[in-house]
């Protein structure tokens, strides 16, 4: 089974992403280079990354004290999605992108998360390097981010310590300015970092000729004292070694060392260590100290990582969906082999009849139809995330300051709902193969190990519902969930119009008034913490009620497609979701609605 039916579909019948060819960025593109990119994306992903996605699990990376050992498979692959122009795809022609929509890049990258995820495909580098090109000097672009784009150097993000993982206002990572006249520094402020940092994806390995971190700390005021919170954070370049204002290695290693690797229950494909800033193994120039470059201003560090963060939480999101759309292929193949039991209906007891394929008992049907829409969803979901990302570069100032304000409320979805509900799939997945889908001799229990990280990285499920409870929907007077609403309601007065979808666009108009009615009551008495105690469930409803919007709307683009199995399928998906999933948001609204406090007045000593 392929995923490019499913892609070509979101891509041109749902999203009309040729449209986009009428603009003058993407200009000298049309359907024909659209289908190379994905091609050749597809083909790279089908012969460097899925056929080593069992043996990165089984021989994880390896440190000998010195340096970290990867197998060649990684090699491979990351040398030819390097060489695929893919890390560089968005950027303009002029630094050697490609300008290609954004919304076909996160396409052709969902076939490398399906392949492999833990094997990885370069997000956490053109993060970095996107992030620079925003927000750093011109040295800083060209020497960093245009060498990470060409496949270089990679990048990694620094936030969390032992003590604070998503607490950032609690990191304490000093950085001091690094001698007189530090602020000349061609390659931007020099300053000393001192602290240590853990969880850094893909943050010790010999990939490429060096590694770009982006390490968040806080400068000393003139006391010697931290600033305590977010606004004393700054945001630093900190190269694994050293190099001049061209971007060539001085063949000097900085002050960043190895303290070991997390073993982890899944992507073990990708290093995953705990690294120490300026504890004195590497001196630079004799003094313990690694050697950062301030990006941006002073204290404004956080301001500038989001701008990074939340392009990870839409990957993140994404990698949750392919994980679960892997785990999804995996079990169909299975229950359409696989014979066991005879049909109900001729009673199911005469042993002597034919056996019949485990896909034609009706539970097995659910648990396939289950994991299709979430994932299948999830998938249009994060397309459409990229759309609007699309829109906000190239769109009017009007519409594309629409597309910033939706992205913000959607993408603490974006990240969760998938990481959430993929993972349910995956679940699935192993279900449908019985005994042996918990076994190693088939792939699902590792897609699962792998997709049971996605809820925790890029922002804890609890802090994305925070952020949506408690910032998204609020923002700009409430504008952008205003605006959502007027997308759904959009829908729902074209889905009305079809006898076949009427129904379903009366559950989602009504999901959508109690979604409205229950944020005003969570907030009815002004206090966050009355608010804020059920917001894992007034996301999970949130959600759910974005997905339904989300298959109703692509169920209207099938409806008017030819009649075909796959037309069939994604109706089919659509009635489930409608169905089977929609209703549960009245159980989770309920608890918002009433700020029922039992989780938050329960006493440490009552568990």
């Amino acid at each position: 089974m392929s995923l490019r039916p499913t892609i070509d579909f979101l891509l041109h019948n749902w999203l009309g992403v040729e449209s986009l060819n009428q603009r003058e960025r993407f200009a000298d593109h049309s359907r024909e280079t659209f289908d190379a990119v994905l091609d050749t994306c597809e083909r790279i992903a089908r012969e460097k990354y899925a056929p080593f996605n069992r043996l990165v699990d089984t021989q994880e990376p390896h440190f000998d004290g010195e340096q970290v050992t990867l197998p060649q498979a990684t090699h491979d692959a990351h040398k030819a999605y390097a060489e695929s122009g893919m890390l560089s795809a968005a950027q303009d022609y002029d630094v050697g992108g490609m300008q290609l929509p954004y919304t076909v890049e996160a396409a052709s990258n969902a076939f490398f998360a399906m392949a492999s995820v833990s094997m990885g495909s370069g997000m956490l580098t053109t993060g970095n390097a996107n992030l620079l090109m925003k927000h750093g000097t011109e040295a800083q672009k060209r020497v960093f981010a245009l060498n990470e784009f060409n496949g270089r150097f990679s990048g990694t993000m620094c936030l969390s310590e032992p003590q604070a993982g998503s607490s950032l206002s609690d990191v304490v990572t000093r950085a001091v300015p690094d001698g007189e006249g530090f602020e000349a520094d061609p390659l931007g402020p020099r300053y000393r970092l001192k602290g240590n940092k853990m969880w850094i994806s893909a943050g010790e390995h010999e990939l490429t000729e060096n590694i770009i971190h982006l390490v968040l700390a806080k400068i000393p005021d003139k006391h010697g004292q931290l600033v305590p919170g977010v606004k004393g954070i700054s945001l630093f370049i900190v190269p694994k070694k050293l190099v001049d204002t061209e971007g060539t290695l001085t063949g000097e290693r900085n002050d960043v060392a190895l303290a070991g690797l997390n073993h982890k229950c899944g992507w073990r494909g990708t290093t995953n260590p705990l690294l120490n800033f300026g504890e004195g193994k590497y001196p630079v120039k004799g003094e313990a100290g690694a050697v950062g470059y301030r990006v941006g201003q002073p204290g404004r560090g956080l301001q500038c990582m989001f701008h990074m963060m939340n392009e990870a939480r839409i990957g993140v999101g994404m990698a949750a969906t392919m994980l679960g759309m892997a785990g999804y292929h995996a079990s169909l193949d299975y229950a359409k082999n696989r014979p066991q039991g005879r049909p109900i209906s001729s009673g199911g007891k005469d042993a002597a009849a034919p056996q019949v394929r485990i896909i034609e008992h009706a539970d097995v049907k659910r648990m396939l139809l289950a994991q299709k829409s979430y994932c299948e969803g999830a998938l249009a979901l994060e397309l459409y995330c990229a759309r609007l990302v699309d829109e906000m570069h190239t769109a009017t100032s009007d519409v594309a300051d629409d597309a910033r304000l939706l992205l913000e409320v959607l993408t603490p979805i974006a990240k969760s709902w998938p990481s959430e509900w993929c993972l349910e799939a995956n679940s699935l997945a192993i279900q449908v193969h019985g005994g042996y889908g918990y076994t190693r001799d088939f792939p699902v229990e590792q897609y699962w190990r792998d997709n049971r990280l996605n809820m925790i990285h890029e922002g804890t499920h609890g802090i994305q519902a925070m952020d949506l409870l408690g910032r998204k929907v609020l923002m700009e007077n409430g504008k952008g969930l205003q605006l959502l609403a007027g997308r759904i309601n959009a829908t729902i007065e074209r889905a009305i119009q079809q006898p076949e979808l009427a129904a379903h666009a009366h559950a989602l108009g009504a999901a959508l008034a109690q979604v409205g009615a229950a944020t005003k009551a969570a907030w009815a008495t002004g206090n966050p913490q009355d608010a804020l105690a059920n917001a894992v469930p007034y996301m999970q409803a949130f959600g759910h009620t974005v997905l339904a919007w989300i298959w109703l709307d692509v169920a209207l683009a099938a409806h008017a497609a030819a009649d075909s199995p796959a037309r069939t399928g994604r109706l089919g998906a659509m009635r489930f979701f409608f169905h089977y999933e929609l209703p549960k948001i009245g159980a989770w609204l309920q608890v918002v609605s009433h700020r029922d406090p039992t989780c938050a007045n329960l006493p440490e000593e009552a568990f």
